[in-house]
């Protein structure tokens, strides 16, 4: 049988350690290889600082969406079918769970010659302070039942701070004598939250739920909806719903923002596949600079063939080559990336408005799994890169080259 000769490791390594030389009658080469080198760099350095901007920002906005969009939300479709005792039964077979019950309302709020529509809750201020921490913060100390705690652009808007009272007008109807007028009611503000979105700020009040049970006779015990907080929502979802009777249904908060967060996934796949071109482009420097060296080496390469260099060995030379140049691209890009990202995090050198993105400092958060992507992506264009420079190189012809040269 015939054994096939192993590469010579020591032959190829010498070759390749002075085809990275400065070449002075071929500069070019030299400067082809130096572009590739910087251009693949760029190309992970602006993929990493990107994707963990993208990333950071979608962070911070689940994050701000959960303050008023709970993990989950129990919701009834008929009327008492949320109620205490429901709440007994999902505490007893979800101790880890939190619950926090909630009447809602729309209402309008004027103060000082203000007006403006709002979203009034109704909660428990311990147990929705023990899943908002919003709220936990900004409520206060008043004993009334008639208290509320507002957003700041609301309080800004009303011109209502802490200890003033503001008139909310309901849609229920109330008797004046022999018409009607809407119910009306002076709250005194307990707490002004910041939510980080203006939006939210804006529209959304809370109240006790002893006020929806006075003034709009609301029943004990039967309320409008229940959030629930876990840190796994999308593991239990299925387990508490089956535990729900059947006119009650139960949303995620990827349900009730599934456009936004889908949104914001596409443009950030969109993003990476725009910014993977940058090492595309970066890679045809790779093959331009194999090439120019595959030609002004013709008759090394042919040389090195008559002295018994196999195809094998000339093709490993050319496609370690261009996998030295893109590794090295590669760790370059990777450290410059991480010296970014660390300078984003570290400085406020990017200022943003904080009413639009509800901060001031840019987001940044570069996961491993994006990080991971981006490793896989230039590996593979750099390996696809050095093919055909190889192959083209293991091609040359000794007899033809060294007729012609």
């Amino acid at each position: 049988m015939r054994t096939i000769p192993q590469p010579n490791k020591q032959f190829i390594r010498h070759i390749i350690k002075h085809y990275l030389k400065y070449d002075k009658e071929n500069p070019f080469i030299f400067i082809s290889a130096m572009l590739a080198f910087l251009g693949i760099a760029a190309g992970v350095m602006v993929l990493m600082i990107a994707m963990g901007i993208m990333n950071g920002t979608q962070k911070s906005f689940t994050e701000k969406l959960f303050v008023m969009n709970y993990p989950l939300t129990i919701l009834p479709l008929a009327e008492d079918s949320v109620n205490d005792t429901l709440i007994n039964k999902l505490s007893q077979k979800f101790p880890h769970l939190k619950f926090s019950p909630y009447y809602t309302t729309q209402v309008i709020t004027k103060n000082d010659g203000a007006v403006q529509g709002s979203l009034l809750y109704g909660v428990d201020a311990d147990k929705e302070g023990a899943i908002n921490n919003i709220f936990h913060e900004a409520k206060g100390t008043q004993k009334s039942k008639f208290r509320v705690v507002m957003g700041e652009g609301l309080s800004f808007e009303m011109n209502a701070r802490l200890g003033d009272k503001v008139t909310l007008y309901f849609s229920e109807q109330q008797a004046i004598g022999f018409g009607t007028m809407p119910l009306q009611k002076r709250f005194v503000v307990d707490g002004i939250f910041k939510s980080g979105l203006k939006a939210y700020d804006k529209a959304i009040m809370y109240t006790t739920l002893e006020a929806f049970e006075k003034l709009l006779k609301r029943e004990h015990g039967n309320y409008d909806g229940l959030h629930v907080y876990t840190e796994h929502p999308l593991d239990e979802i299925a387990d508490i719903k089956a535990a729900l009777p059947e006119m009650v249904v139960i949303e995620g908060w990827w349900q009730q923002n599934g456009n936004f967060f889908a949104a914001m996934e596409m443009e950030k796949k969109a993003l990476f596949l725009v910014l993977l071109l940058i090492i595309l482009v970066a890679s045809l420097n790779i093959i331009s600079s194999l090439l120019m060296t595959v030609m002004s080496r013709r008759k090394e390469i042919a040389l090195m063939r008559t002295l018994g260099a196999t195809k094998t060995e000339i093709k490993s030379i050319f496609f370690r080559l261009g996998l030295i140049i893109g590794t090295a691209g590669i760790v370059a890009g990777t450290l410059l990336g991480s010296l970014g990202i660390w300078i984003l995090k570290t400085f406020d050198i990017i200022s943003m408005p904080e009413d639009v993105y509800g901060t001031t400092k840019l987001p940044v958060d570069l996961t491993m799994s994006d990080f991971g992507f981006i490793l896989i992506g230039t590996t593979i264009i750099i390996l696809l890169s050095s093919l055909y420079p190889a192959k083209k190189a293991s091609q040359t012809d000794p007899l033809t080259v060294l007729r012609n040269e």
